[in-house]
């Protein structure tokens, strides 16, 4: 395996913004990760020219790749400061909030729709092959949103759908383990990965790249661009829908799948009680404001029955969520029991709606799975959205 040093012997012959020095002796490089052949790093660059420096990255990419031992590289662009004495990151342009009587028919979150609607540019392009792609969201973790992002997923095959699943829960990748799948992907041709199945469904996580107990310390930048490659550098091939399991809150993550990639839409799940509700209501608040459409809400853990007395007990509350979707003026889902069969099966990477497909928690998520893809064809019928516009409020 090569060293830290070994990978800044190669990037040292990089040359950096200026085309006269290298991008190690100007202190651009940092966060260098080495585990089992794969090397993750970060190049510090400045903001407004971190597109026209893409080649840079690439060239990077490519000096460590030729390292005996090394299978993947992971490079960056960072405009955050990192280490050394490179120059400083310039701050994205932030735009006040409009003065009264300014824009006041066209609110932040419309701004991308009303200028597609007058001819103007915007299109986000997808991506080849993936006629959908869906974010399952919540605004805290621990709600069972990756759970429900698996068996959503399956679910939607079982209707008929093919389907693939996107882990972008970076520093906390489930999805590995709830489809029982283990590996490395393995190139295709030149940057682009082939992904991993399970279960029929293709899977494409983080968690294939770095072991399960490593944790995942990165920059907000690095973040962005590992979603970004792992979303476009992958060979999805044909599917009907791409689901995406994001990661809990309202940060990077998610704004990158908002700006990067057309959204057919978003699916909030959350726990009957209202401290969950006030962050799930965070969650759907932040889908409206970059103007990407609610599919709607699904309440998981709602009601426990007990096996031994047949009683119905509602642990964290009950129609919290149904409640919630009515005041918004989203669709209510449906509603997901707290079970042990549900519980136990995940771990074990056999979902229960493989296991069970017959049975009443598939037959659950099933419904759910139809409810939504209804919601995404409805959406269809209304055109292609324009990429929403972020406004930073003061």
């Amino acid at each position: 395996m090569p060293t830290r040093e070994d990978v800044l012997a190669e990037l040292a012959k990089v040359k950096g913004p200026d085309l006269k020095d290298d991008i190690v002796s100007l202190g651009l490089v940092s966060d260098v990760f080495i585990s089992e052949g794969r090397v993750i790093f970060s190049i510090t660059v400045p903001a407004e020219r971190a597109e026209e420096l893409e080649p840079l990255r690439q060239a990077a990419e490519k000096v460590v790749a030729k390292l005996p031992g090394v299978d993947k590289v992971l490079a960056a662009l960072t405009s955050e400061k990192g280490q050394g004495t490179g120059p400083a990151p310039t701050p994205p342009p932030v735009r006040p909030a409009p003065k009264t009587g300014e824009a006041a028919s066209v609110p932040p979150p419309m701004q991308g729709r009303a200028k597609a609607a007058a001819g103007g540019g915007g299109e986000k392009p997808g991506v080849p092959g993936v006629k959908a792609i869906i974010a399952v969201a919540s605004g805290k973790g621990g709600v069972g949103k990756s759970t429900t992002t698996c068996n959503l997923a399956l679910a939607l095959q079982a209707n008929g759908l093919k389907v693939g699943v996107l882990d972008a829960d970076i520093y906390g990748p489930s999805i590995p383990r709830l489809f029982r799948v283990t590996g490395r992907p393995e190139p295709v041709s030149g940057r682009i990965l082939k992904p991993l199945e399970g279960y029929g469904i293709k899977v494409m996580s983080m968690g294939f790249l770095v072991e399960e107990e490593t944790p995942m310390i990165w920059r907000g930048p690095m973040v962005i661009s590992a979603i970004t490659q792992m979303l476009r550098e992958v060979a999805w091939g044909d599917l009907d829908v791409l689901v995406v399991d994001m990661p809990p809150g309202t940060g990077d993550a998610q704004l990158t799948m908002a700006q990067n990639v057309p959204l057919a839409g978003a699916v909030i799940v959350s726990t009957p009680q209202d401290l969950a509700l006030i962050d799930a209501r965070k969650g759907l608040n932040m889908f409206r404001r970059v103007d990407v459409p609610l599919l709607g809400i699904v309440e998981n853990m709602s009601y426990f029955l007990c096996p031994d007395c047949g009683g119905r007990h509602d642990i964290f509350g009950h129609g919290g969520a149904r409640a919630e979707a009515e005041k918004l003026g989203v669709p209510f889902l449906g509603e997901v029991p707290l079970d042990m069969a549900i519980r136990e099966t995940s771990d074990a990477g056999t979902p229960v709606t493989v296991t069970d497909p017959d049975g009443p928690h598939a037959r659950v998520y099933k419904d759910i799975a139809a409810k939504v893809w209804a919601e995404v064809e409805r959406h269809k019928e209304g055109g292609e959205r324009a990429a929403p516009k972020i406004v930073f409020e003061s």
